[in-house]
């Protein structure tokens, strides 16, 4: 038998989606069925059956789910409702959607070293910095007693490190 052409082969979706909170790493074959089970909830047999949903990989704390082009809307909003228990309490996140799964691998954030350490300069006052996870950084004003708030987005301290 030939193979179908490319013109005729049906169109796929990849959304990358995170999990929440971040450590956690679920089975593939769990996340599966939690989310087969609220895609049915959601949008009943026939649409489960419609979105066409496969879990294609679970890398870290990213996990890469394949749908039909069209439903990708659907499914993210699948994604958002599921919760699952595998190893502690997890939720998913939708972050990016492609026609292609390199193009996902490569959105996926390069996760900093846990106990990464340094000195930063932030409004002319010195401060030390330690990340203690990937959503955590704890940041210390150095020879002073008293404590200052300080709010920082993920894209300052990015943009703090890189001007070291």
């Amino acid at each position: 038998m030939k193979p179908v052409p490319p013109t005729m082969r049906e169109k796929k979706r990849y959304i990358l989606a995170r999990v929440v909170p971040h450590g956690i790493i679920p089975d593939g074959k769990a996340v599966y069925y939690l989310l087969q089970e609220t895609l049915a909830g959601l949008f009943g047999d026939v649409g489960a059956a419609e979105i066409n949903m496969s879990v294609v990989s679970s890398e870290g704390s990213y996990i890469i789910v394949k749908c039909r082009r069209g439903m990708e809307i659907k499914l993210e909003t699948a994604l958002s409702f599921v919760t699952g228990d595998s190893g502690g309490a997890f939720a998913l996140r939708p972050v990016f959607v492609s026609g292609t799964i390199a193009a996902l691998k490569r959105k996926i954030p390069v996760s900093l070293p846990p106990g990464k350490e340094g000195d930063v300069t932030v409004g002319g006052e010195e401060y030390g910095y330690s990340f203690r996870s990937q959503e955590k950084v704890d940041l210390h004003q150095k020879g002073i007693k008293h404590q200052k708030i300080l709010y920082f987005t993920r894209e300052d301290i990015e943009e703090i490190l890189c001007s070291q």
